[in-house]
């Protein structure tokens, strides 16, 4: 497979840019698709057969079953970053090895409903919380210790919309390549 098509393949939407200047639009346009994502991946998935649950998005991707789970399981840390950053001044936040993660038992082989009904749960969590918070909240920070980046909580509501819409599309694109 070309080098091309296989960085298509894991990054289907691109990779994710802050936006110079985070507007009200942005955040309006990323807290909908938070808010809509449980429904449209579980409406996408729940069609699926077992058969088609194990087959990776691209060669050496994760499973379909591994991404559902993954999305729920970075999704719900995402939430307690919030959390966080919303009542720690700027804290350092506890990073997770999201490669090992998706090699447990859970991620391999538990039903992928029970990752579905988390994320509704967590994202209806979340963008209750997110519509709340104001101007000066959403300057809040984190850092995360891998480069001592820090991350605003108006950037980490875009980089989420992105990251649910990110592994959305390689899910809708491997359902259109294989014609299910």
């Amino acid at each position: 497979m070309e080098k091309d098509n296989l960085e298509k393949l894991r990054y289907p939407i691109g990779i994710y840019k802050i936006p110079q200047s985070i507007t009200e639009n942005h955040l309006k346009e990323w807290i909908a698709i938070l808010e809509h994502l449980p429904q449209r991946l579980s409406t996408m998935v729940n069609q699926l057969s077992n058969e088609q649950l194990e087959t990776p998005y691209r060669p050496g991707g994760w499973t379909v079953r591994q991404l559902v789970h993954h999305i729920s399981d970075s999704h719900h840390h995402s939430y307690i970053r919030f959390k966080w950053a919303l009542t720690e001044d700027n804290p350092v936040i506890k990073p997770y090895l999201e490669k090992e993660w998706s090699k447990l038992f859970d991620a391999k082989s538990a039903p992928i409903q029970m990752s579905l009904d988390h994320l509704k749960v967590v994202h209806a969590k979340l963008v209750y919380l997110l519509k709340g918070l104001s101007a000066e909240d959403l300057k809040r920070k984190f850092t995360h210790p891998d480069g001592n980046e820090e991350t605003t909580l108006e950037e980490n509501i875009g980089r989420y919309a992105w990251h649910g819409s990110h592994h959305f599309a390689h899910i809708e694109n491997l359902i259109k390549r294989e014609g299910w």
